[in-house]
């Protein structure tokens, strides 16, 4: 029960959440709050239960430096994941692969920096 509760959780807060990573615990609880009245407003009860859950964990639980640490873990994953797309395109050019799968992993090397660009925005707030 607790694992449906928690995957059931997930799935209302986890877009609430990551719309927008707020960079302190007042500013995560007010987005919280926005999305309770919202679905209050809106007759949604179980989005209201949800959201209600994940504040009162959120206010048991958030302090500003985990949310710098987590946002420090997301920066070093992202750093991570540039690092391999870039080795994948070095490795076509090399291995002179078509210019379609170059693209493509230029693609990949792309939309990686970009987030890592977005993360580290998101850290230094």
């Amino acid at each position: 029960m607790k694992l449906v509760k928690g995957f059931l959780l997930g799935i209302v807060v986890f877009p609430v959440l990551c719309s927008a990573q707020p960079s302190s615990c007042d500013a995560k609880r007010h987005s919280i709050e926005q999305e309770i009245a919202y679905a209050q407003a809106h007759g949604n009860a179980k989005r209201v239960d949800g959201l209600e859950t994940a504040l009162a964990e959120m206010n048991a639980n958030c302090t500003d430096a985990s949310l710098r640490s987590e946002a420090q873990r997301k920066v070093t994953r992202a750093q991570k994941e540039l690092s391999e797309c870039e080795q994948d395109l070095r490795e076509a050019k090399a291995d002179g692969k078509s210019a379609k799968k170059i693209a493509d992993r230029q693609r990949k090397v792309d939309k990686a920096h970009a987030e890592l660009e977005r993360l580290q925005a998101e850290a230094s707030q």
